[in-house]
């Protein structure tokens, strides 16, 4: 009997087969895993990736609460059809601050990877409040209510604290002064004022993007700062943060 008929003793003995699977799944992961264990870092580090502001970060939790991942995915791949409906492909970088990351595994509605500036705050917000008012096939359901429901930012500085746990870099400036450059974001002009040129150096000179972000009112109700208005500035930033200009040019330079 050669030794490739030999498998008949393990298709017969249920526990050799499953000594054998796990041997075999073993090797396997081994040979995956131990090369990233020579690494200091699996992401490719991109120029201009930075934090959230905190006023994107309480978005984003908006976002997340609302279940918006369930039909939104975040990762466009790199296929033909994906680059040309949505744009660059996604980078692992541009997930590197997120927890969790907003990926996703299905589409009822487009990929929101690249939805920064390609409509106005304006249209999310009338889109938000009512999503066939501007799209008539769309299954959305209404958000309008977060156009009603103030901001929430008392315990906005122990959001950064957690973060930072999980390895967002902001820094003590960062933290201590959350409120004041959430308030310079969402009111540039009043409540914010002071905070303006110091929000610009944290979340914008420090990443070589000084126009990153938006300062604004969002909403259209300057006299508060609601929901609706962290959830728009979180998503007219997702995407933007990466010059793709710049990183393609760089990515051919070293394939050549």
């Amino acid at each position: 009997m050669g030794l490739m008929d030999k498998h008949g003793l393990l298709e017969r003995n249920s526990l050799l087969l499953t000594v054998g699977i796990l041997i075999v799944v073993s090797i396997g992961g081994i040979i995956q895993m131990a090369p990233l264990m020579y690494m200091d870092n699996t992401i490719e580090k991109v120029d201009g990736m930075r934090p959230y502001t905190p006023l994107e970060l309480l978005g984003r939790d908006i976002y997340v609460r609302e279940g918006c991942y369930v039909c939104h995915s975040q990762m466009i791949r790199p296929l033909r059809d994906e680059v040309e409906r949505y744009g660059h492909y996604s980078l692992a970088a541009e997930s590197m601050y997120d927890h969790p990351f907003q990926w996703g595994s299905k589409r009822t509605g487009p990929d929101l990877a690249r939805v920064g500036g390609k409509y106005s705050a304006e249209w999310q917000v009338d889109h938000l409040k009512d999503p066939r008012s501007l799209v008539p096939e769309s299954v959305m359901p209404p958000y309008a209510f977060l156009a009603r429901k103030s901001l929430d930012i008392r315990q906005v500085e122990d959001r950064l604290r957690t973060e930072r746990i999980v390895g967002v870099p902001y820094t003590d400036g960062m933290i201590e002064n959350a409120k004041g450059h959430l308030l310079a974001q969402a009111d540039p002009n009043e409540r914010g004022y002071d905070y303006v040129d110091d929000l610009v150096a944290e979340y914008g000179e420090a990443a070589g993007r000084e126009n990153s972000f938006e300062m604004r009112d969002f909403d259209g109700d300057p006299q508060r700062i609601t929901e609706m208005d962290a959830l728009v500035a979180y998503l007219q930033m997702t995407g933007t943060l990466v010059d793709f200009s710049t990183y393609e040019a760089e990515d051919l330079g070293n394939r050549r």
